[in-house]
């Protein structure tokens, strides 16, 4: 008898046809992690799948080679790329038959134009330059279910922002509300230096942050700071938020309402996490300078998609909500830990809302 084919996932099974190693986990240290060679790029890489990817990301680390150059890539999902360590240029072919290149380096933020042909180039002739990418992929392949297709298709988008002039580094900013202004670009050449962030004190004090709309696609990003020696409100979302450490040194806390213990994961420069679907999460910067973070999703402002996250973007963080916990609500353990924390490290605790 014929085998049945059923709750079939084609994404997994085109990620075991190319053969690259998977990392998974609720978090990993993109600093440390081992790659092997990919032929589709022609380059060391590896796949992320954190726990709370959800159903439309994924995530992949790509090493430059020294001196060298990524295999040409053209496909149809989209991708957000930080440069985790490295400088390097990456050379586009644009709908209007034109060639572009710009240059990026360590902290670097760029998305390219859907489909457009494109290439990364290392300029360290020594080691190589390590790239992350957030993408879409798992969307489109399960949806198409036909690799050629995602890519090889040659149409242009011509309707995307794909001028060399969206690469320059400059960028409009769009005022909204608190916690949901935006910066639109493809390319920010360093957000750890970045300074159109906006305060956002609903959601801790001292705190601040901008959204982006990078090359007006459907992936999310978004840049958050908060001082030293202070923690941000707990709050709760949907899945496949995808968190970058910029800066600072801490921890975060997980949980779900029933749990009687936390999860907890330690963060410097390199880590990603990603908190799964509904469950609680607090940040806390625990080190004497300020902790930066870059968060990245699938769907944005612009362009939700799901009916989850358009809920999520029109809420107004001023306003108390079930999905924050105000400092005066949150479980006492949280401020001692805190405090404790501190202690260790000789920090003094600065003023926090109560």
């Amino acid at each position: 008898m014929e085998q049945v084919r059923w709750l079939v996932d084609p994404y997994m099974e085109w990620v075991q046809r190319e053969g690259v190693p998977v990392v998974d986990g609720l978090s990993v240290d993109l600093t440390s992690i081992e790659t092997s060679p990919w032929p589709r790029l022609d380059a060391d890489c590896a796949l992320i799948h954190l726990a709370a990817r959800g159903d439309y990301v994924s995530v992949y680390v790509c090493d430059v080679p020294a001196g060298g150059a990524t295999a040409p890539q053209r496909h149809l999902f989209e991708e957000v790329f930080y440069v985790l360590d490295g400088e390097g240029s990456t050379s586009l072919k644009l709908p209007d038959g034109s060639d572009h290149t710009f240059e990026w380096g360590t902290g670097s933020l760029f998305s390219l134009p859907l489909n457009v042909q494109h290439r990364h180039y290392n300029a360290r002739g020594k080691q190589p330059s390590r790239l992350v990418a957030v993408t879409n992929l798992p969307l489109m392949m399960n949806l198409f279910r036909e690799e050629r297709f995602v890519f090889e298709a040659e149409h242009d988008f011509s309707s995307r922002p794909s001028g060399g002039e969206h690469f320059t580094g400059d960028g409009t900013f769009v005022p909204n509300r608190e916690h949901r202004h935006m910066w639109e670009t493809n390319f920010v050449p360093d957000l750890r230096r970045f300074d159109q962030l906006r305060p956002a004190p609903s959601r801790g004090p001292g705190s601040s942050s901008i959204m982006f709309i990078l090359a007006d696609s459907s992936m999310h990003a978004h840049l958050s700071e908060f001082p030293a020696a202070t923690y941000k409100k707990g709050h709760r979302h949907a899945p496949d938020f995808h968190l970058f450490q910029l800066s600072g040194r801490g921890y975060s806390l997980y949980w779900y309402d029933e749990d009687e213990e936390y999860e907890r994961i330690d963060w410097q420069y390199g880590v990603l996490h990603s908190p799964p679907d509904q469950m609680w999460h607090q940040h806390f910067n625990s080190g004497n300078e300020t902790a930066r973070y870059l968060a990245v999703a699938f769907g944005s402002l612009r362009y939700p998609i799901t009916e989850t996250k358009r809920a999520g973007w029109m809420d107004d963080p001023t306003k108390k909500n079930v999905d924050q916990i105000e400092y005066e609500d949150e479980d006492p353990r949280i401020r001692s830990i805190f405090e404790e924390e501190l202690r260790k490290n000789g920090i003094a605790q600065r003023a926090q809302a109560t």
